[in-house]
């Protein structure tokens, strides 16, 4: 792809972030770092440095043990969950958890531009909103460091629908998936779902160059899979696609992270593959438990025991235990990872099991989980979902959230036409029977 469609230094840009990427990953690239530095501006070139970092060796001593082949992955998983029985209310929590992954998606959508806690908290604390319990009002948008381009429909009081989003667009396009493809989708399937519905200024990172990947291979009858080039393969992309699989499987975690596995691995390598299997297993769990501990704890066992997320859990997880309530959970966590920003999951998993602990329920855990910053409208989303989820429809105030948007949904899916709440609420909630 990039040979025929990026020029040679765009592709130099792209090959930077890969050597980011590689050398978080542990890989020995600081010769091919100067390399491409150095490297003749032709396509040629830069081309076989891409590929010469995407067979670059481990350090010596690398401690992690990070298999993205499905099979090589669950070998490193030796306590996998097994399923558990599904309660008669399991319709319920599922329509519940996507109606709150809508509300925490749209709260948090005006802040999309990587604050942190003490940023938000200048900001909301002086205007009475804080901690954020509704929408943001227009006068403290206006005072946002960076106010996202869709904020009209976003702030209290315009709302009138569900704007579009991706952490939307996903759920509701991974729903069509299973509903037309079944369980055995494939990635063929996938890219010919993407091609129909997706506009490419809809997607970001790896979803992009996979779409634009399957789009020339279309025309040219090329192999559509994405190539060494595909620069943040670890981050959150994948992770906003998986919560229908959770939804499809409900007691069951390790089927759930297996649909999220074959979903995520159209784009993303290692730590994305692996956010995106413990955020399905996560949801899959909370459907059918009453316990946020045992929703983290067998969320984790989906990701391999020596890789560098499952140590993040681990370390995060015993954090959030030993504090005393969500601020400090978010001390202890962003004072360890706050170099980890939007979008690169590692500071926002952390997060995530802080408003896991102490939200009473989707109702007040959206907002705390927008009020800790990073990427706030995809995590604001998970969020929904996993509490949602773990406490249905009696920890969530529906009207209060969600009669503004009048039932109306906004997606940008081409050939995709259903724009009801209600009715995605319906096939969601469907998915079991699949």
């Amino acid at each position: 792809m990039s040979g025929l469609l990026l020029p040679p230094e765009a592709v130099r840009t792209l090959l930077r972030q890969v050597v980011a990427d590689r050398r978080e990953q542990g890989h020995d690239v600081e010769v091919l770092a100067a390399e491409v530095e150095r490297a003749p501006a032709e396509l040629d070139a830069l081309q076989d440095l891409a590929v010469r970092l995407s067979e670059a060796p481990l350090i010596d001593g690398w401690p992690h043990v990070e298999p993205t082949d499905l099979d090589a992955l669950l070998a490193e998983c030796p306590n996998l969950p097994a399923p558990r029985p599904v309660g008669s209310d399991v319709g319920e929590r599922i329509t519940t958890a996507w109606r709150a992954r809508i509300a925490g998606c749209v709260l948090g959508k005006p802040f999309e531009y990587d604050p942190t806690l003490a940023e938000l908290r200048g900001v909301l604390e002086p205007a009475g909103e804080w901690p954020l319990t509704d929408y943001v009002t227009e006068a403290t948008n206006a005072r946002l460091r960076s106010p996202q381009p869709q904020w009209p429909e976003c702030v209290r009081e315009r709302i009138t629908h569900v704007p579009e989003d991706d952490d939307l667009g996903y759920t509701a396009l991974a729903t069509v998936a299973l509903e037309r493809f079944g369980r055995g989708f494939t990635h063929d399937d996938l890219r010919q779902l993407w091609l129909l519905n997706l506009p490419v200024a809809a997607t970001f990172g790896p979803e992009r160059t996979a779409l634009l990947s399957a789009g020339l291979a279309s025309l040219t009858g090329s192999d559509p899979a994405v190539g060494p080039l595909n620069p943040a393969e670890e981050h959150c992309g994948a992770l906003i696609r998986a919560d229908a699989y959770g939804f499809a499987c409900p007691g069951d975690p390790v089927a759930a992270a297996v649909l999220a596995h074959r979903d995520a691995t159209l784009t993303h390598r290692r730590t994305g593959v692996y956010a995106a299997m413990w955020v399905a297993a996560a949801v899959a769990t909370a459907l059918v438990a009453d316990d946020w501990e045992d929703v983290a704890e067998t969320a984790a066992r989906v990701v391999p025991a020596r890789s560098r997320l499952r140590a993040v859990l681990d370390q995060s997880l015993g954090q959030v235990r030993a504090a005393d309530d969500w601020l400090d959970a978010y001390h202890r966590i962003h004072g360890r990872y706050a170099m980890y920003s939007h979008c690169r999951v590692v500071q926002e998993m952390g997060t995530l099991l802080s408003t896991l602990r102490f939200a009473r329920g989707a109702t007040d855990g959206i907002g705390m989980q927008v009020c800790q910053g990073n990427d706030t409208d995809s995590f604001g989303a998970t969020a929904g979902s996993l509490l949602g989820a773990l406490h249905g429809p009696a920890g969530f105030d529906a009207e209060h959230w969600l009669g503004r948007f009048g039932d109306r949904i906004h997606l940008a899916l081409a050939t995709t036409h259903d724009d009801s709440i209600a009715s995605w609420s319906r096939r969601m909630a469907a998915l079991p029977q699949i």
